[in-house]
Formats: structure tokens, sequence, C-alpha cells
């Protein structure tokens, strides 16, 4: 059997001549977007705040690696490897003190050592097609200065555009920060942050180890590990009787939602946001509460009830004698939005008010407000899930419906109507959601749910159209830059995008691409472009204003 090696190795050992990190070309590119490289950065920022001292992990890393060689495969965590690696490159570029940016140097680049034979080199080298980019813009002293000059759309890789955003917006944050901030942070990573290398030097074994950390329902996930705990502070009848009641729960929802609803249980019970791993906090902050004495409680009350709860969300089942539908149609709206922080707080308001279908449509439509505008806005994690927590802090304290957190300040409702004013097109995660919301509203029928495999948004007036097109006699090329991305020249269809129909005049583009099999759209939306005999800038005009009206009066802004 090849000999496999775990240990915790601090970052300054990780980023050394113990290692020569390369990524394979058979991996997949470097991945990670703004968002989580913020994100990366902003649990460092915490971490540091809290100054407690205490280690921090940044998680694990998987290695083709032989003992005593530096070579390292990486089988996974590249994409923590290159983010902190455009971390160390902003951190050195920026410091004005020699001796620091010599020593972020180091962390970024081998010198190289004559006597151990070390020629100068990256410590990382990622893919073939993106290893030079990397090595000039980032590797290379006040490459990052230069990196943020280019321009996303002349870079030939995805990978190359997710390391300029990123080092963008990193640099965007750590900028505002002072010389001795920055040296806080670099001292934290050097001296208490930790990595979990995971090294073998056989491939066909790193590449198990990665299936067994990463694959459900063959790990022993913490869920496994909690019932374990409960399970067994129960008398064989209890224990029995809990342990059917708790797989059932499990059946019902599936391997992953499970563990997904414990992810939010710890936000129901904790009201704060995690600030370390789950095997850690959830036992402190919800079993403590149960153990000893009322393991069969936590069962009773808490796994089974919101399990019940899960399933009513996802599947939008929740019944009731009379208003069940307007719930539902709530569920729907609310799964369509990118993230699932909104849960914890719609589980709340089904364990204690789910007799009560009024106010749950009061709540949800309240729930629905302010997920939409932060998705529209698109508030990042931490402030996001922070505005969660107080929510149900102050749910909790028993506001109800008039908590604070549930209303949109003046800033807040000015910014999501500039964004629906906006380029909607252009915001990808954003534009479908915003359209089949108006949509519905047109359609008039609450929660309404298409079954189609495929639901595009499309361009009215076209982004290119063809030389000689009626488009460029009924709009200047001011009034197509000003019309073109926004909601009022956008609709939703059923079907792939048709790169030569999108260009058609109105008339032909209506009976050509517009329409269903029998002569209608889908899409009351697109329905109303049916109607119009052209299609001009003032009507644009009209369409938009009464668009952003119902959306603006959806959601009181």
């Amino acid at each position: 059997m090849q000999q496999l090696e775990a240990q915790e190795v601090s970052l300054h050992k990780v980023f050394s001549s113990d290692y020569d990190f390369r990524i394979p070309d058979y991996q997949r590119p470097y991945a990670w977007d703004v968002e989580q490289a913020v994100q990366l950065l902003t649990d460092l920022e915490e971490s540091l705040e809290r100054g407690t001292g205490e280690p921090y992990f940044l998680g694990s890393v998987v290695l083709v690696k032989a003992k005593g060689d530096a070579p390292a495969e990486v089988i996974d965590g590249q994409q923590r490897l290159t983010t902190l690696t455009i971390l160390f490159a902003l951190l050195r570029d920026l410091t004005e003190d020699v001796d620091l940016r010599s020593d972020l140097d180091r962390l970024v680049t081998e010198p190289g050592n004559k006597v151990r034979r070390l020629a100068p080199k990256p410590r990382l080298t990622l893919r073939m097609r993106d290893a030079g980019f990397f090595q000039q813009y980032i590797q290379t002293r006040e490459g990052t200065e230069a990196l943020r000059s280019l321009k996303e759309g002349s870079l030939p890789t995805d990978a190359q555009k997710a390391v300029l955003r990123n080092a963008a917006a990193l640099h965007a944050i750590l900028v505002e920060w002072s010389e001795a901030r920055r040296l806080d942070l670099v001292q934290m990573l050097g001296e208490r942050t930790f990595l979990v290398v995971v090294s073998t030097p056989d491939l066909d074994s790193a590449h198990r180890i990665f299936s067994v950390m990463n694959s459900r329902g063959m790990d022993l996930s913490p869920t496994d590990i909690f019932k374990s705990h409960i399970i067994g502070a129960l008398d064989e009848v209890a224990s029995e009787q809990c342990a059917r009641k708790w797989e059932d729960a499990e059946e019902a929802l599936g391997r992953d939602d499970f563990a997904d609803l414990f992810l939010h249980l710890r936000m129901v019970f904790a009201m704060k946001r995690a600030e370390r791993e789950l095997l850690k906090e959830f036992p402190e902050q919800v079993l403590s509460r149960y153990l000893p004495g009322k393991a069969e409680a936590f069962v009773t009350e808490v796994v089974v009830p919101y399990a019940d709860a899960y399933v009513q969300i996802r599947d939008a089942r929740y019944t009731a004698a009379s208003g069940a539908e307007q719930v539902n149609a709530w569920f729907k709206r609310l799964q369509q939005i990118d993230n699932n922080d909104w849960r914890p707080a719609a589980l709340w308001a089904l364990r204690t008010h789910g007799h009560d279908p009024a106010w749950l449509d009061r709540f949800f439509g309240a729930l629905e407000r302010l997920a939409a505008s932060m998705f529209i806005r698109r508030v990042y994690t931490t402030p996001r899930v922070t505005r969660y927590a107080d929510l149900l802090r102050e749910l909790d304290a028993g506001k109800g419906l008039d908590a604070p957190s549930f209303a949109l300040t003046d800033e807040e409702r000015t910014e999501t109507l500039a964004r629906l004013e906006g380029d909607i097109y252009l915001v990808t995660r954003t534009r479908k959601y915003i359209l089949l919301r108006l949509d519905e509203m047109l359609a008039g029928k609450p929660g309404v749910s298409y079954d189609h495999a495929l639901i595009t948004v499309e361009h009215v007036l076209p982004q290119n159209p063809k030389a000689g097109a009626r488009w460029l006699r009924d709009f200047t090329e001011k009034q197509r830059g000003q019309w073109t991305h926004r909601l009022g020249n956008l609709v939703l269809l059923n079907r792939t995008k048709n790169s030569y129909a999108q260009n058609y005049d109105f008339t032909e583009k209506k009976t050509k691409y517009f329409t269903g099999r029998h002569g209608v759209s889908t899409f009351a939306l697109t329905s109303q472009v049916l109607q119009h005999e052209t299609w001009a800038p003032e009507l644009l005009q009209k369409r938009q204003l009464r668009l952003v009206g119902l959306l603006a009066d959806e959601w009181d802004l």
C-alpha cells in the first residue's frame, strides 16, 4: 500500500521550497469567482479581528507527492492555492516596506539556492495555457499593477479573466487598509494560518482520497457524527425509535439536503454567521441545549419538524385549509434566487407559524422582497448572511412582521430601482429572475412555474443589427446603446438562441422567432410584444416605465 501522509502545515511552509505545486492539464481551470475570493479575504479578516491567537484552518489540499521531494501535483486545492498566491502578490505590490516585499515575494516565487541546487521558479505553476500569464502578472514583482490595466475581453481564457476579476476585487479592499493592518494580516497568514496537506506518491491513491473526501454518501458526514451523539445518549428502546425517525427524515430530504438542513439549523439556533466548521459549532450552539438529558427531544422537536418544513419549502408543498397556494407561490419565487441564505428564516417561520397561512403569506412576502433586493443589488455573502442573522434575532425577540431587518433603507430602495433601470441583460445571474417575476405579474398567476427544459432571455431590438436592417433606421446608435440591454427590450423564450433569427426585422422576428407552435408565446411578457406593429424608442420608453413600475409597486420601492 502506498504511504499516505496528512499533516497540518502553516502557510509559510506550504509556500516554501518544500513544495513545488503544479496543476496538471487534466484538471479544470481556475474558476473561483469574485464572491468566493472576497469571502476568503473576509474570513481571514474576521479571524484577524477576533485576535484570539488560535490557529486558523483554510481547509485541505490533496497532492501526488513523494516524501522528501518538492514536486507536488495538485489533485484538490487548486482554487485555494491560486487565490492565496494572488493575495500574497497583491500584498507584496502594495507594501512600501522593502524587506516585507522581499518576504512576500519569496512566498510567491522560489528565489533559487545554489547550495541546494534550487533554480528560481514560481511556487505554483498553473495549467499550460495560463501558466505564463499567471507568472507575468501575479508572480512577477509589480505584475499586479500591470494586470489591473488589462481589459477582460482581451484575455483568451476564462481562468485568466477570473484571475483579473479576483485580483481587482481583492485589491479594491486591500488598498483601503493601512500599511499596519496589511502587516497584521501577513503575520497572521504566516504564523497561525494552516492547510491540511494530504499527500501520497501514487496518483490512483490520491484520487481515491479526493473521492472519499468529496463524495456524499461514502464519507462520514457531520450529520452521521451528530446522530451517533444523539442516539448514543438514549436507552435501547428510545434509540431504536429515534434512529428510525432520523433516517426517515434523511431519506425524505436526500443526503445532500439533509446535510444542508443542519447548516440552516445552526443559523436558526445561533442567529449569527458561521465562524468555524459545522463539526465544531453545531455541538456548541445546538446540541449542547439537548445533551445530556434531552436527546429524544432533539429528534422529535428539531430534526423531524424542521426536515418536514424543509420539504415543504423545497417542493412548495405547504398545505392548509385555505391560503396554501399563496404560501407555495412565495416558495417558488424564492427558489429562483441564486443562494439559500433565506432558508433559515423560512424554516423558523414554518416551524413557529405553520398553522397560520395568512401570517405566512405576509411573512414570505416581506422575506422575498428583502431577498430579491439583495439578489438584484448583488450583495456579497457576508453582509447578506449578517442581515438574515439580524432578522432571526429580531424574530426570536418577538418582533415578527415588524422586524427592522425586513425594511429596506432609502439607499437600498434607490439602488434596487437603479439596477432595474439599468442594463438588466448584462447581469446574467439576475436577469431571468427579474423577467420571470414580471411575467408572473403580467400573467396574473401567482407563483406560476413553467415546465420548459430551457428558458432564455432574448432581445427584441438585437444587439448587432445586420447592415441595411430597419433597426438601423428606427434607432440611432445612441438610442441602441441606451435601450438594447434594458428591461423594456427583453423577452422570455423557451428555445435556444438563434444568432441569425435574433437579427430579423421586427415583423419577421415576431412571426418566426417570438411565437410558439400555435402562433402564440408561452410567456405573457413576450405576448405583449406581439401586439405591437412597430418597435421604436418611444414605445420602449413607455414599456420600460410600466415594467419597472410594476416591480417598484410589487416590492414597495
